[in-house]
């Protein structure tokens, strides 16, 4: 279908709402919607938060607040509106309620309880549906909630920091981070985004960790998954005292896709690996790593341990180099699997 300029514009602005909600709203997808009426938006909405209003009904509720009517009025959405009942009523009987004319789509929505049945309902209902506009954007935005739709299991996104030689860790000093600040910012951004962390027990034992989300806004903290099939986990760890949610995985690493299975289960869409070079090799080896953020620093470890993870590596595990920018003073390569 040709789209005109104006609708790619309407729907690029749809997607730019959505991302409000990332990380806010899992099982739930991030989705945006703007109302346009005589060539101009005259309301926004997204998807705030889980029970919060999703995105069509908030645009109607903004209309309406700043003395619009959405009768008659164009819906750019960037996933089919529901049309059952869960959290809240179905977005379709919301826009049918509204006068919405048109409603515009950029991804339909696999999940069983819609897959189609959404843009049925509108359609009988009168109003006019088209889908498709911007739907691979809409699709990266939302890759994970796809990813759990097809696959039922979490998208594995593996974070790696290292130094100039490829180290991970320095022997010669106490544990600690050796990237910068700005990194770290995005770090924990990249874990709002993830609904559990997983690390090997070494991590623990030498680290300490909290794998929790402190350095952004959020409304939610993640499962931390430890793999510990030797059960050398510290009672006094971080991770056991601080009354937060962890899982102990007393299995070893041959136990990973029936770990991924469980956790897709529970709805887990993203799982963030931090651990060190041999808990992420064995997801490597196994083809379990969907995206890999490679973290590059500066510094140079006096008494290295190398990761033995480079460009190659990544490579011949079936990832590609997407792109590349800087987190803070570190230059970050990111790789997906194709």
């Amino acid at each position: 279908m040709d789209w005109s300029k104006s609708q790619v514009e309407f729907m690029n602005k749809a997607l730019e709402v959505a991302n409000r909600g990332r990380g806010k709203v899992s099982p739930n997808p991030p989705v945006g919607c703007v109302l346009v009426k005589d060539g101009k938006v005259i309301a926004e909405g997204w998807h705030d938060h889980l029970g919060g209003l999703h995105a069509e009904q908030m645009a109607i509720h903004d209309a309406e607040n700043n003395g619009h009517s959405p009768n008659g009025a164009i819906a750019y959405v960037t996933l089919e509106p529901c049309n059952h009942f869960g959290r809240t009523p179905p977005c379709t009987e919301a826009l049918m309620w509204a006068g919405i004319k048109q409603v515009i789509i950029a991804h339909k929505d696999p999940n069983p309880t819609v897959r189609g049945a959404g843009i049925q309902a509108l359609k009988e209902a009168g109003i006019t549906v088209s889908n498709g506009l911007l739907e691979e954007q809409a699709a990266s935005q939302m890759r994970p909630f796809l990813h759990w739709c097809e696959n039922r299991r979490p998208l594995v996104c593996v974070k790696l920091a290292v130094d100039s030689n490829g180290s991970v860790d320095d022997r010669s000093e106490e544990a600690g981070r050796f990237t910068s600040e700005g990194c770290l910012d995005k770090v924990h951004e990249l874990r709002r985004e993830c609904d559990a962390i997983l690390v090997g027990v070494n991590t623990v034992i030498r680290d300490n960790p909290f794998l929790t989300i402190r350095r952004v806004e959020t409304n939610r903290q993640p499962l931390r998954i430890v793999i510990d099939p030797n059960h050398r986990t510290p009672k006094s760890s971080n991770l056991l005292t601080d009354g937060l949610e962890t899982l102990v995985v007393d299995e070893d690493f041959r136990s990973l896709p029936a770990l991924l299975n469980l956790l897709g289960d529970k709805e887990i869409q993203r799982l963030m690996v931090e651990g060190g070079p041999t808990t992420i090799s064995h997801f490597l080896e196994q083809g379990l790593v969907d995206e890999f953020y490679l973290v590059q620093s500066s510094q140079t470890h006096q008494q290295p341990v190398p990761s033995n993870i480079d460009s190659k590596y990544l490579s011949n595990s079936g990832l590609k180099q997407v792109s590349s920018e800087h987190w803070g003073d570190e230059m970050v390569t990111i790789w997906n699997r194709q």
